[in-house]
C-alpha cells in the first residue's frame, strides 16, 4: 500500500481571534478576525452573529486587503500646489486640527451656514449630524440623497418603514418573493441566505429588473422591465388585483386609512384633506353604528364604502378614490405593456399568481394578541407574499411615486407585518409623527435649532428663509423637492460653485469621492472644484476632506484628515442610526480597534470630537468648559440622546439594563466579550402586527424606541402631499413660485401615480433611444472595494453589456468598442454581449473605473485603461429648457439623484488605446503600490 502523507486539515491560522463588525458593505456582518503576532491573518464569519450567522462573502473575506492596501493615507496633509496637482505637505495632527479650527471658528461665530458638511457611506450619521447641529450649520446630509431616499421616504410616509435596513421578508413563511430593482451589493448575505431557505422549501422567486444577474439569475421568473416603468407595471398589477377583488378588505379597514373620509368638494380650500374631530383625529364611519367616529376609537369597525355629508360637503373614503383611480382602463395590461416591455399576458399571469398565493395559501398562527383599539384576536393571519426593492426603482425622477406604489401594492394584499409577508425591523415601524421635522434656524455662535433632516408635514415645514429663498445649500426641503428627507448631496458642489442659493466658505466632506464616481457630471465637478474667480481665488474657498485611502477626491482638497481602516477604530452601529436588527429582535453592534494603526491616522469620528473640543461646541462641552468626551469611544459610552438612552442599547446601567439605563463605563468591554453585538428579542406574540400590536408597542417603549406607544394606520393616501398640491393651487399662506406650481400639482398626488422619467421629456427619444444603467457587483460595494488586491481579480475592468438586439443591429463582435453618447457627454468603451437583458438597455458595473494616479494603482492598471464610468454621461442638471432656470436631475418630491434615467445612443467605434475620456494622471501622496504584494503573517 502506498504511503500517504499525514496532512493537517485544520491548521491553526491564528494565535488570537477578535470579533468585530464588517465594513465592506452595509450588511454589517459579524466577523472573526484571526491575528498572528498582532497582525491580521484571516477573516471569517461569526457564526453567533444575528445578521450573517457565519456566512461571509468575498467582500468580507477581502477585508484583510483593505487593512494592507498600499493606497492607505499615512498622515495629515496640507495642500502646497494648485488644487488637482496632488502636491501636499505632511503635517502633524496638531497643525491639521488648528488649520481646520482656524477656518471653521470664524464662520461659526459669524454665519454657520457658510459650512457645508456632507458625509458619504459612513454608517455613523446620528453622530455626524449631531456634530453639525452643534456647529450650527443647516448644511448637513449624507449619502442617502444619492442612493435610496425615494425608497426610504416613500416607506416612511406610507407605512412607517421601508425595505432593506427597515425591514425584511418573513423568510420562515413566505411562499412567493418578488424583488424589484435589487442589485447584488445591498444586504447581500441575508438575502442570499433567505433565498436559499425559501427555495429549499419550494417557494417561488420573481425578479423584476432590466438586468438578469445575481438574485434575478436565480429567480424562477424574470421580468426584464424597461427602466423607469416599474411604477406603471406595479399599478397594472394593482388594477388586476382590484378588478378581481383580490385585496384584503378586512386588513384595509382595520389597519390603513382606506376608510378615512376625504373632502370631495373641488371648490373647498380643504379639498382632498381628511375630515377630523376636535382632537385632530381622522374620522371614519363605524360600520356597526353608522356613526362618525375617530379611526382609533375602541370597538370601531371602519366602513370602507360609506360617505358623509357635513356643511353641504360630501366626504368620501380613501377607498373610493383608490377604486376610481386604479380600476381605470389606463392601467390595464394592454395599456401599459408596450411601455413596460412586458407582455399583457405576463402581467396578468403574475397578478394571478400573487392573488393565488395570498388568498389561497394564507397562513394562520395560533398567537393571541391585542390591537390598539383594545380588541383581542386569537390568531394571526398572514398572506405569504413578500416584496423587496432597492435602488433600481428608487434612482429615477419618478422613484418616490414608484416606491409608494409598491408599498401600496403589498398593503392592499394585506402582506405587511403579517406571517409570510414583509416585516419591520426595530426601531421601525415608526409613523411620520414620531420622526423629527427638518430644522434650519441659524444663528451666529449657536447650535442649529433642531435636527437638519426629517419629514415635513406640509409647506409650513419647508427649510426656507423669511424671504422665501432656500435655507440650505443643496435646496433640500424647498418647493423644488419638498420631502427631501436625506438632502441632495449631488447638488452641493454645483450649487456652491454657482453661489445658488448663496456662497459658502468651507466644504467639509467625509468618504465622499465627489470628484469621481460619487458625482454626476465628473468632468464638470472637477472644473467646479478648481475654478477660480476674477480675483484669482477659488470659487469654493476651502475644502477639507477625510478618507482612509488616496482616492481621486484627495487631490482636490486643501486639508486632508486621514481616516483609519475599519479594523483600527471604534464605530457604533446604533439604534439611533442604522442598526442591525432583525424582524424578531432589536440588535446593535460596535467596531473596535482589533489592531492599532501603523500610520499617523485617526478615526474620523474621534477627529470630529477633537475639533468640537477645540471649538468648545455645545453638547461637547461641560458647564465648567471642560470637554465631555475625549474621543469617539468615550462618546459612544457616555453620550445620552435623552435621559437613559444612548448610542448603544445593551449592557446599560450596571450591565443588566437594556434599552434604557445610565451609561456603563464597561459597556464597550461587554460588547467585545459578547462578540461585538447585542440582541434583545421581541417577546412571543409581539413580533407581528407591530404598528397595532400593543404588546409590541409596550416592549418598544421599554427599549427606548418610543416614549409612549405610537400605534397608527398605514397611509395609502398621504395627506401631506395633498397639502403641497393645495398650496400650488393657491391655498394657504406659503406659496410656491409660479414656475413650480404645475409640477407640484402633477407629481405630488397623494395616491401613487406614474409619469415618465424627466429625461425622456428633455431629450429626443428617437436620437437617444437606449437606456443606460449601472449596477454594483456582489464582490464590491462602494468605490473603496475596487482597489482591493483580491477583489480586483474578480472585477479588474468593466465592459458595457449590450442586449442581443443592439449587439446584432450594430454588428458587434467580441473585443469591439462602442462610442456611447448622451445629451451631456460621450465615452468610448469596450462592449460585451448579454442575452438576459432588456432589449433597449445597456449597463455596466459601477465604480470600477479609476483615475490614473489614484488608489496607489499603476497608470496602466486595467481600471484606469479599460475601466470606465457612466458618470461622464450624466449631469446633475437636466438639459436646459430655455427658461433660464437650473432644473436638478432629481426626483421632484425627494430630490433623489435620477442616475437611472439616462438615455444614450450607441455606435461601433475603432478601438482606442484606452477607454475615453482619458484624464491625465494625478499625483498621489502615497505614490504607486508595489508590483508584487506578498507577506507572511506570523511564524
Amino acid at each position: 500500500m502506498t504511503h500517504q502523507p499525514r496532512i493537517n486539515t485544520s491548521p491553526h491560522v491564528s494565535d488570537e481571534v477578535r470579533k468585530t463588525t464588517c465594513y465592506m458593505c452595509a450588511c454589517r456582518c459579524g466577523i472573526n478576525v484571526h491575528l498572528k503576532g498582532g497582525t491580521v491573518a484571516y477573516i471569517e464569519g461569526n457564526r453567533d452573529h444575528p445578521v450573517n450567522k457565519g456566512v461571509l462573502c468575498a467582500k468580507g473575506s477581502a477585508g484583510i486587503m483593505q487593512v494592507n492596501a498600499p493606497s492607505r493615507l499615512r498622515a495629515p496633509l496640507k495642500r502646497v500646489g494648485p488644487r488637482g496637482s496632488g502636491e501636499f505637505q505632511e503635517i502633524s495632527w496638531d497643525e491639521a486640527l488648528q488649520i481646520a479650527c482656524d477656518w471653521l471658528e470664524p464662520i461659526r461665530k459669524s454665519d454657520p451656514s457658510k459650512l457645508a458638511f456632507f458625509t458619504g457611506r459612513d454608517q455613523s450619521q446620528s453622530f455626524t449630524s449631531f456634530w453639525a447641529q452643534n456647529f450650527g450649520t443647516p448644511n448637513y446630509a449624507a449619502h442617502g440623497g444619492f442612493c435610496s431616499v425615494n425608497m426610504a421616504a416613500a416607506g416612511i410616509y406610507t407605512m412607517g418603514g421601508a425595505f432593506w435596513e427597515f425591514g425584511q421578508p418573513d423568510w420562515d413563511h413566505t411562499k412567493l418573493f418578488i424583488l424589484f430593482g435589487v442589485a447584488e451589493d445591498h444586504d447581500s448575505n441575508p438575502i442570499k441566505m433567505g433565498i436559499g431557505r425559501i427555495k429549499a422549501r419550494g417557494a417561488r422567486v420573481i425578479g423584476v429588473n432590466p438586468i438578469r444577474s445575481g438574485y434575478n439569475a436565480v429567480a424562477d421568473d424574470w421580468v426584464g422591465i424597461t427602466p423607469g416603468t416599474d411604477g406603471l407595471f406595479i399599478l397594472s398589477l394593482i388594477h388586476e388585483l382590484m378588478q378581481a377583488g383580490k385585496i384584503d378588505l378586512n386588513y384595509l379597514a382595520r389597519y390603513t386609512n382606506a376608510p378615512v373620509l376625504v373632502n370631495a368638494d373641488p371648490k373647498s380650500p380643504e379639498h382632498g384633506l381628511f375630515l377630523r374631530d376636535a382632537d385632530g383625529k381622522p374620522l371614519v364611519i363605524d360600520r356597526a353604528t353608522g356613526a362618525l367616529t375617530a379611526f382609533d376609537k375602541p370597538g370601531v369597525r371602519p366602513d370602507l364604502s360609506a360617505t358623509h355629508v357635513a356643511d353641504g360637503i360630501t366626504h368620501r373614503p380613501v377607498m373610493h378614490l383608490m377604486a376610481e383611480r386604479y380600476l381605470d382602463p389606463q392601467y390595464a395590461p394592454e395599456a401599459v405593456a408596450a411601455r413596460c416591455g412586458v407582455t399583457p399576458d405576463k402581467i396578468r399571469r403574475i397578478a394571478a399568481e400573487i392573488a393565488r398565493v395570498a388568498f389561497e395559501e394564507e397562513i394562520t398562527l395560533n398567537h393571541e394578541w391585542t390591537d390598539f383599539r383594545g380588541e383581542t384576536h386569537q390568531t394571526m393571519t398572514g398572506r405569504p407574499v413578500s416584496f423587496h426593492a432597492m435602488r433600481g426603482i428608487s434612482a429615477h425622477s419618478n422613484g418616490f411615486q414608484t416606491a409608494r406604489a409598491l408599498h401600496v401594492l403589498q398593503i392592499l394584499l394585506g402582506t405587511v407585518e403579517v406571517p409570510g409577508g414583509f416585516r419591520f425591523k426595530p426601531p421601525y415601524p415608526k409613523p411620520v409623527s414620531a420622526h423629527p421635522k427638518p430644522h434650519c434656524g441659524v444663528q451666529p455662535d449657536c447650535p442649529l435649532d433642531g435636527p437638519h433632516l426629517g419629514f415635513v408635514r406640509g409647506p409650513e415645514d419647508l427649510a426656507l428663509k423669511p424671504d422665501g429663498t432656500p435655507a440650505r445649500i443643496d435646496k433640500a426641503f424647498t418647493w423644488e423637492n419638498p420631502m427631501s428627507a436625506h438632502g441632495l448631496m449631488h447638488m452641493v458642489i454645483s450649487n456652491a460653485h454657482a453661489g445658488d442659493p448663496y456662497k459658502i466658505d468651507t466644504l467639509f466632506m467625509y468618504m465622499a469621492n465627489m470628484s469621481w464616481n460619487s458625482s454626476m457630471n465628473t468632468r464638470g465637478v472637477i472644473e467646479m472644484l478648481t475654478d477660480k474667480d476674477e480675483s484669482g481665488d477659488y470659487v469654493i474657498p476651502r475644502i477639507i476632506y477625510s478618507d482612509a485611502y488616496s482616492s481621486e477626491m484627495v487631490a482636490y482638497a486643501d486639508l486632508i484628515l486621514p481616516d483609519t481602516t475599519y479594523l483600527e477604530r471604534h464605530d457604533c452601529i446604533s439604534l439611533l442610526d442604522r442598526p442591525i436588527c432583525e424582524a424578531d429582535a432589536a440588535a446593535d453592534a460596535i467596531r473596535w480597534p482589533v489592531i492599532e494603526p501603523d500610520r499617523n491616522v485617526r478615526g474620523f469620528q474621534t477627529v470630529l470630537v477633537q475639533l468640537a473640543n477645540k471649538m468648545k461646541l455645545p453638547s461637547f462641552t461641560a458647564e465648567d468648559g471642560a470637554a465631555k468626551y475625549t474621543d469617539y469611544a468615550d462618546y459612544i459610552v457616555n453620550h445620552e440622546r435623552k435621559l437613559g438612552i444612548g448610542p448603544l442599547s445593551g449592557f446599560r446601567g450596571d450591565g443588566a439594563d437594556t434599552g434604557r439605563g445610565a451609561p456603563n463605563p464597561e459597556q464597550l468591554n461587554r460588547y467585545i466579550e459578547n462578540g461585538g453585538f447585542f440582541v434583545s428579542h421581541i417577546p412571543d406574540g409581539a413580533n407581528y402586527y407591530k404598528p397595532w400590536n400593543m404588546a409590541y408597542q409596550t416592549w418598544a417603549v421599554g427599549m427606548g424606541l418610543f416614549d409612549t406607544p405610537q400605534p397608527y394606520v398605514f397611509d395609502l393616501y398621504v395627506e401631506t402631499m395633498r397639502k403641497f398640491q393645495l398650496a400650488a393651487e393657491g391655498h394657504g399662506d406659503r406659496q410656491p413660485p409660479d414656475h413650480l406650481r404645475a409640477r407640484i400639482k402633477a407629481t405630488m398626488d397623494p395616491l401613487p401615480i406614474w409619469y415618465p422619467p424627466f429625461e425622456d421629456a428633455h431629450v429626443d427619444p428617437d436620437e437617444f433611444p437606449v437606456h443606460a444603467l449601472t449596477q454594483r457587483p456582489m464582490a464590491m460595494y462602494h468605490s473603496w472595494g475596487t482597489q482591493n488586491a483580491w477583489l480586483r481579480q474578480i472585477h479588474g475592468h468593466n465592459p458595457l453589456y449590450l442586449p442581443t438586439k443592439l449587439w446584432e443591429k450594430h454588428g458587434f463582435s467580441d473585443g469591439d468598442w462602442a462610442c456611447v453618447t448622451s445629451a451631456h457627454g460621450e465615452i468610448t468603451v469596450p462592449v460585451a454581449h448579454m442575452a438576459a437583458l432588456n432589449e433597449n438597455t445597456v449597463w455596466t458595473w459601477n465604480a470600477i473605473g479609476k483615475r490614473k494616479g489614484a488608489w496607489a494603482l499603476s497608470d496602466d492598471a486595467p481600471e484606469a485603461t479599460r475601466g470606465f464610468l457612466l458618470n461622464h454621461l450624466i449631469h446633475e442638471l437636466l438639459p436646459p429648457k430655455g427658461d433660464g432656470l437650473r432644473w436638478s436631475n432629481s426626483d421632484p418630491i425627494t430630490g433623489q439623484a435620477a442616475w437611472f434615467d439616462l438615455r444614450v445612443k450607441i455606435a461601433k467605434a475603432a478601438a482606442p488605446s484606452e477607454a475615453q475620456p482619458a484624464f491625465a494622471p494625478i499625483k498621489s501622496p502615497v505614490g504607486h503600490g508595489p508590483d508584487h504584494l506578498e507577506w507572511k503573517v506570523g511564524k
